[in-house]
């Protein structure tokens, strides 16, 4: 939403950055800035100080080392002696680029990482570590509230990294106004759909295609759920078992998007900045929230939900791959396509309920974080390998794939890792950009175009780049969010007739104030008003 003052800012930045940059490289012409980053980390960058714990990278020749912790999903265990020639083979193509530096990659296994990267960062044994905002103890909220991040605002602008991605994606990473992360591009915004499966659209005589165009050419998110209704009471006289199936999920939060952003995943539906007034308001209490729960109650009662079956646990992800249902909710990706792998290779069609939104927690389900104990030459050296790793196909797929022909072969020109012995294996959504990595048999052909389209058509949300720091009302909090859990989630679903709803809601609220709500959503605004005169 303020793409014209981070423009201006990164313009602002760019010559302070060039003249940071000439000074830490003693204006070496390496070439290094040419497909890495701008930032002259690929010139003569020396460190002393060895790999001893002091925080002081390894030094190599005249470069510096950068040491990477990252995860492992796709193996049983770490082939260190694979791990070893995937690093030695990245390093002579960085060689082969111009960078003096080398890098010293520590895979481990996910059910260790946490603890193991933790250990490293406070030993100062990491340079660049892999992170996501859904880790629990190693997590981006984790990483800025211990300051164990490395701020990286000033190093960014002008580099090859920072032009790679777009400067919403930046935007949405934020802390503070602060660049900590640099998110791994891949799908990186939000929004909801209405899926539809294609063989009972038919059986009630009915075209998916122009269903989608009855529910997109509503005007919000209330009238495009209604437009639904007819086809559910057909469905529902054609004997299909679920006319709508939520998989007892609670939906408000995401299908009003549109409405308001809801700046705090934990807590629900229960707080959000309103889109136009672009102020931070008690959501429960809106008219909007009286509508849909109001809504959800009467496809109770019509029958279009099962509401007992829903909660409890009855009607599950799993249900969507039966012949059972009509209507489902989805989460709008790059190649909508995927959804039809996950419900049994059934034919498919999507309409949009929401705009696709860049909001704070986008960006970061896959993100690397460099150590606040790296030097500001090592820091610099980050953010230029970063930049090869987004934008060198060599790169890349060694960091991601590993090596040709050892852990995969190329088919057609595609990654087939079916044919290699995959001992070193990792996939793109938590190694690299998706426009850097050679494709795998089976991707579309238009991936890359997919994605980019997909994030490029995506708007940021007014609250795009606020966090809601809860440590001083932490056990009203805690409350609050497990108030959702026994009666939100329950007024979401259906569960009161539509009579009661309005009554349901005010008990609700009540339940809130009594654990301490109004002392949640008061420190939230004082948060959010500061955030906005900073931003």
């Amino acid at each position: 939403m303020r793409r014209n003052e981070l423009t201006k800012r990164a313009l602002a930045c760019a010559f302070s950055a060039t003249m940071a940059t000439m000074m830490l490289a003693g204006c070496s012409d390496s070439g290094a800035g040419t497909t890495g980053g701008d930032t002259g980390a690929g010139t003569d960058q020396t460190t002393a100080g060895t790999d001893d714990g002091s925080g002081s990278s390894a030094n190599a020749g005249d470069g510096t080392v950068i040491r990477i912790y990252r995860c492992t999903y796709n193996t049983g265990s770490v082939d260190e002696a694979e791990v070893q020639a995937v690093e030695d083979a990245i390093n002579a193509r960085l060689g082969e680029l111009g960078a003096t530096y080398t890098i010293d990659i520590h895979d481990i296994m996910n059910g260790e990482y946490g603890d193991k990267a933790n250990m490293a960062l406070a030993g100062g044994e990491v340079d660049l570590l892999w992170t996501a905002n859904w880790w629990s103890t190693i997590g981006t909220n984790d990483l800025y509230n211990s300051n164990a991040a490395y701020d990286l605002t000033d190093l960014l602008p002008g580099t090859t990294l920072w032009n790679s991605m777009p400067e919403w994606f930046w935007e949405s990473a934020r802390y503070d106004g602060k660049d900590m992360f640099v998110p791994v591009y891949k799908e990186g915004a939000e929004g909801y759909m209405i899926k539809m499966l294609d063989s009972n659209v038919e059986a009630i005589g009915e075209d998916p295609e122009e269903i989608a165009k009855a529910i997109e050419g509503e005007k919000d998110t209330y009238s495009r759920l209604k437009a639904l209704e007819p086809y559910m009471q057909e469905a529902l006289d054609a004997g299909i078992t679920y006319p709508f199936i939520f998989a007892n999920t609670p939906m408000f939060y995401r299908f009003y998007l549109d409405k308001y952003d809801f700046v705090d995943n934990s807590l629900m539906s229960q707080i959000g900045v309103d889109q136009e007034t672009n102020e931070l308001v008690d959501t429960i209490l809106t008219d909007e929230y009286l509508e849909y729960c109001t809504l959800i109650a009467e496809w109770g009662e019509k029958g279009y939900i099962n509401v007992d079956e829903e909660l409890g646990g009855v009607v599950t992800t799993q249900t969507a791959q039966t012949q059972d249902w009509l209507f489902n909710w989805w989460t709008a990706v790059p190649n909508n396509e995927e959804s039809e792998g996950r419900d049994g290779n059934q034919a498919e069609h999507f309409a949009q309920v929401t705009q696709n939104w860049g909001r704070s927690t986008t960006t970061l389900g896959s993100c690397f974080a460099v150590s606040a104990k790296s030097s500001p030459e090592v820091a610099a050296a980050c953010v230029d390998f970063l930049g090869y790793l987004y934008t060198d196909n060599t790169v890349a797929n060694l960091y991601t794939y590993g090596i040709e022909g050892t852990d995969y072969v190329l088919t057609d020109g595609l990654v087939d890792r079916t044919s290699g012995t995959a001992t070193y294996n990792h996939s793109p959504w938590e190694s690299t950009s998706v426009k850097a990595v050679t494709l795998e048999v089976g991707e579309p052909s238009d991936k890359v175009e997919l994605y980019d389209t997909f994030n490029n058509g995506a708007s940021g949300t007014v609250a795009n780049g606020f966090r809601f720091d809860h440590s001083s009302v932490d056990a009203q909090y805690s409350a609050c969010v497990n108030l959702f859990s026994e009666m939100g989630q329950s007024l979401e679903m259906g569960a009161y007739g539509s009579a009661q709803v309005a009554d349901k809601i005010a008990e609700y609220q009540q339940k809130l104030d009594d654990a301490g709500y109004q002392d949640v959503l008061a420190e939230a605004q004082k948060q959010y008003e500061a955030w906005k005169a900073a931003n």
